[in-house]
């Protein structure tokens, strides 16, 4: 390659991304399509006579997917990690596991191999930050929001660095032994540990001593030498540049300078991240899409449904409501960087067929132009639903956020953090027995003892460790619903009862959503058949049947309240409103469930906004995440019914978790302005 060579073709590949980029932005699209056409341009499978060398172009793209890596291990670490907390984390789990198991049934369904189904699996599981980030801007989605999507993608990232690394591993060769996997995983671990280890110690006190210098060309040479090394030794040791890379951002950003670092490198990471898309272009042949077009479809419904679906249920099931979690999960469907780069090392190992990359990067293209349409629609389509969901649903739905609110508000206790490592320590011992048996049946390392023996012993060997799940994991559901509606202790009617048997079977489907899908995502490509996954959708199907009756019991047991929460009101109309939230707040005592509080209630204003519409046209639930309970008008009560129209001096009784009342307080007191 000479030096006309290499010019050559970075002018080609700037000059055309420059043109189609500037295109992208008056047409309102997303920027990184615009590279991705580039590359289609200047790629050799368009009769176009604007070809960029390819062997250049796939070069410098190696320093894109580094300089991409390195940046979001800047954006990670540990104290970031432990910030998002376990809301983001649980949600990513979910979603991923689920993406993980659909990806792989589609691509057998496909009739693709096993291990071409396992990185197609990689590919579909993971949303693009790149393009989320960059449409959240556009849009400027701000708040809560964005700060769930956010959470879950750091997740997201740390899964999808385990999955390069985990896929390296497993394409070493094409047959895998439980040997030659533990050897390897062992290997990997202790890379990882001393890496870590020795880099914790010395690499943020050294990045907090050249930034002391001031010297801004000093620490960008110092920053990205250290990248490059360090990618250089994961290299070496036979792992991706891109986990060098990230683990190289991670150790910088322990030294909690890393937006001074970062604020340096990112003129370099969007100059060689988009050489990377452009690339990703090149590599796109558009017959091998034609011909797989199938698949490109099938995929792509499964990253939009799948993702949509599993987001939005983690999401709610932590307890960020239902228009918080649908917004999130039409948020994240699409695939992008992490994407290319797990289908681009299939490829380079020869372990995936050339039709692989193709397909990822036109189902990734045809998801990105989707999502700023799905951003937009997330609002409306979240009222929709809500509309539309079964009135014990719909009241579910109100109260739930306000008893994890509860549970929140409680001092943390020993019993469930115990019960919660017993779980995940039990699930993991499962997993690997049912891993390490249908590994050694594939290698007939058990050749010489009949297959109903060797079923026998890994049943009767993992039969402890599954009654151990199922026995930790009703007593930790229900200690968290007594913790969030405690009990009554004197012996006198539990009115609790009914709320906190519905949320004890909601922990139960959150606890056998977070450890059933990523069990069945591990064990899946190494079974004949998917019988935990069957196991696992029989098993939901029997906790939602129990969550149906309980919160119909709910329903019943909310109209009862509402006639004494009406009364409440009725009786304190001659106060003022604190009076009237404290007797709201003595009724919520002897009502446990219903999320009433001081600030549960609030009399209309001749200026309110509310005034002259229906509870239906101010869909207050589906905007707030809050419901009115009760209204009360010239000392008479009213039917909180979707047709009711509200007048000046209506006093009406909340329910929903303290954000959800405080959002609906906000539209409601806000003055109409001329």
């Amino acid at each position: 390659m000479t030096a006309h060579d290499f010019l050559s073709a970075l002018a080609t590949v700037l000059g055309v991304g420059a043109v189609t980029t500037l295109l992208c932005q008056a047409l309102r699209l997303p920027v990184v399509l615009g590279y991705v056409v580039a590359g289609l341009i200047v790629g050799p499978h368009l009769p176009i006579p604007l070809v960029a060398d390819v062997g250049v172009v796939t070069a410098l793209s190696e320093l894109g997917v580094i300089f991409v890596m390195f940046s979001i291990g800047l954006e990670f670490s540990i104290r970031q990690l432990r910030k998002v907390g376990p809301r983001a984390g649980l949600t990513a789990v979910i979603e991923t596991g689920s993406m993980l198991s659909l990806g792989f049934l589609a691509a057998r369904a496909l009739g693709w191999s096993t291990l071409e189904s396992v990185f197609t699996a990689a590919v579909v599981a993971i949303s693009s930050t790149t393009i989320i980030v960059k449409t959240f801007d556009e849009q400027r989605i701000v708040g809560k929001l964005r700060e769930l999507v956010v959470g879950v993608l750091v997740v997201e990232d740390l899964i999808a660095i385990l999955l390069l690394t985990t896929l390296t591993a497993l394409s070493t060769g094409t047959q895998v032994s439980a040997g030659a996997l533990a050897s390897t995983l062992a290997r990997l671990a202790l890379f990882l540990g001393g890496l870590m280890i020795v880099g914790l110690f010395v690499v943020p006190r050294a990045t907090r001593a050249v930034l002391k210098l001031n010297r801004p060309e000093t620490t960008l040479v110092a920053a990205v030498g250290f990248c490059f090394s360090i990618a250089l030794l994961a290299q070496h040791f036979g792992y991706s540049v891109a986990l060098g890379a990230f683990l190289a951002g991670s150790l910088i950003a322990e030294s909690g300078q890393a937006e001074k670092v970062e604020h340096l490198v990112a003129p370099l990471k969007d100059l060689f991240s988009a050489i990377f898309f452009v690339s990703v272009g090149m590599l796109i042949d558009p017959n091998e899409v034609a011909r797989h077009w199938g698949a490109v479809v099938a995929l792509l419904a499964v990253v939009i449904v799948g993702k949509v679906v599993s987001v939005s249920v983690g999401s709610f099931l932590t307890g960020s409501g239902t228009r918080a979690s649908l917004q999130a999960g039409m948020s994240m469907a699409q695939i992008g960087e992490f994407s290319f780069i797990i289908a681009g090392l299939g490829k380079t190992l020869g372990v995936t067929g050339d039709f692989l990359f193709p397909v990822a990067a036109a189902v990734s293209v045809l998801s990105t132009l989707s999502t700023g349409w799905l951003v937009k629609a997330s609002g409306p389509f979240a009222s929709f639903v809500d509309r539309k969901l079964p009135k014990p649903v719909q009241m579910f739905t109100t109260l739930y956020a306000s008893w994890l609110d509860a549970l929140k508000d409680r001092p943390a206790a020993q019993g469930p953090r115990k019960k919660v490592r017993a779980l995940l320590l039990d699930a993991a011992l499962l997993t690997a027995i049912i891993a390490s048996t249908a590994l050694a049946r594939r290698t007939e390392i058990f050749s010489d003892f009949p297959e109903w023996l060797v079923l026998v012993v890994s049943v009767a060997v993992a039969l402890p460790f599954l009654i151990g799940i199922v026995r930790v994991s009703i007593s930790l559901a229900k200690e968290l619903a007594e913790s969030a509606l405690p009990p009554r202790a004197d012996g006198k009617l539990d009115l609790a009862a009914s709320p906190r048997r519905v949320l004890t079977v909601t922990f139960q489907m959150a606890i056998v959503l977070a450890l059933g899908v990523p069990m069945v995502a591990v064990t899946q490509p190494l079974l004949p058949s998917v019988p935990i996954g069957v196991l696992l959708l029989l098993l939901l199907g029997i906790l939602a049947l129990t969550f149906w009756r309980q919160t119909t019991s709910l329903e019943g047991h909310v109209r009862a309240g509402v006639e004494i929460i009406s009364g409440a009101l009725l009786s304190s109309s001659e106060r003022r409103n604190t009076e009237q939230g404290e007797a709201i707040a003595e009724v919520g005592t002897l009502l446990p469930g219903l999320g009433l509080s001081v600030a549960s209630v609030i009399e209309l204003t001749e200026t309110s906004p509310a005034v002259g519409k229906t509870l239906a046209e101010l869909n207050l639930r589906g905007v707030t995440g809050a419901t009115v309970l009760a209204i009360t008008r010239h000392g008479a009560s009213l039917l909180a019914t979707p047709t009711e129209k509200l007048a000046a001096n209506d006093r009406l009784a909340l329910a929903g978790s303290h954000e959800a009342v405080a959002a609906a307080r906000g539209l409601l007191d806000q003055p109409i302005t001329t």
